[in-house]
């Protein structure tokens, strides 16, 4: 079961960060929170973050620091949805994913330092 999370987390993030860098209305979505400069590096990070959720099932380190990242992209990314009174219902999906990588992260951190 924690397998298929983290490969259904991993394949959203990456959907979330192609669709971030190649849609339109992510770009208008980043000039409506007045951070259009940092459309592309979002998108790079959540790709790059579901790719090493992924690549995480087999080195576990890559694992704990994508969780990670993705918990404070996300944390971030609430924090953005609030600041511009966003409907709840639009807040909850980053807050999804933002509680599922922190459970990721505290569920391997044991591993974590066993392999440093």
């Amino acid at each position: 079961m924690q397998v298929m999370v983290i490969v259904f987390t991993g394949l959203t993030f990456i959907v979330y960060g192609l669709l971030c860098l190649l849609t339109d209305h992510m770009v208008t979505e980043f000039t409506r929170y007045g951070l259009s400069r940092f459309r592309k590096l979002t998108g790079i990070l959540e790709l790059l973050g579901g790719l090493g959720l992924i690549v995480g099932l087999f080195y576990p380190p890559i694992l704990f620091l994508s969780s990670l990242g993705l918990s404070v992209l996300m944390f971030l990314g609430v924090l953005v949805r609030l600041e511009t009174r966003d409907p709840l219902i639009e807040i909850f999906p980053a807050f999804t994913l933002m509680m599922i990588n922190i459970l990721i992260l505290l569920k391997k951190s044991p591993t974590f330092f066993f392999f440093l």
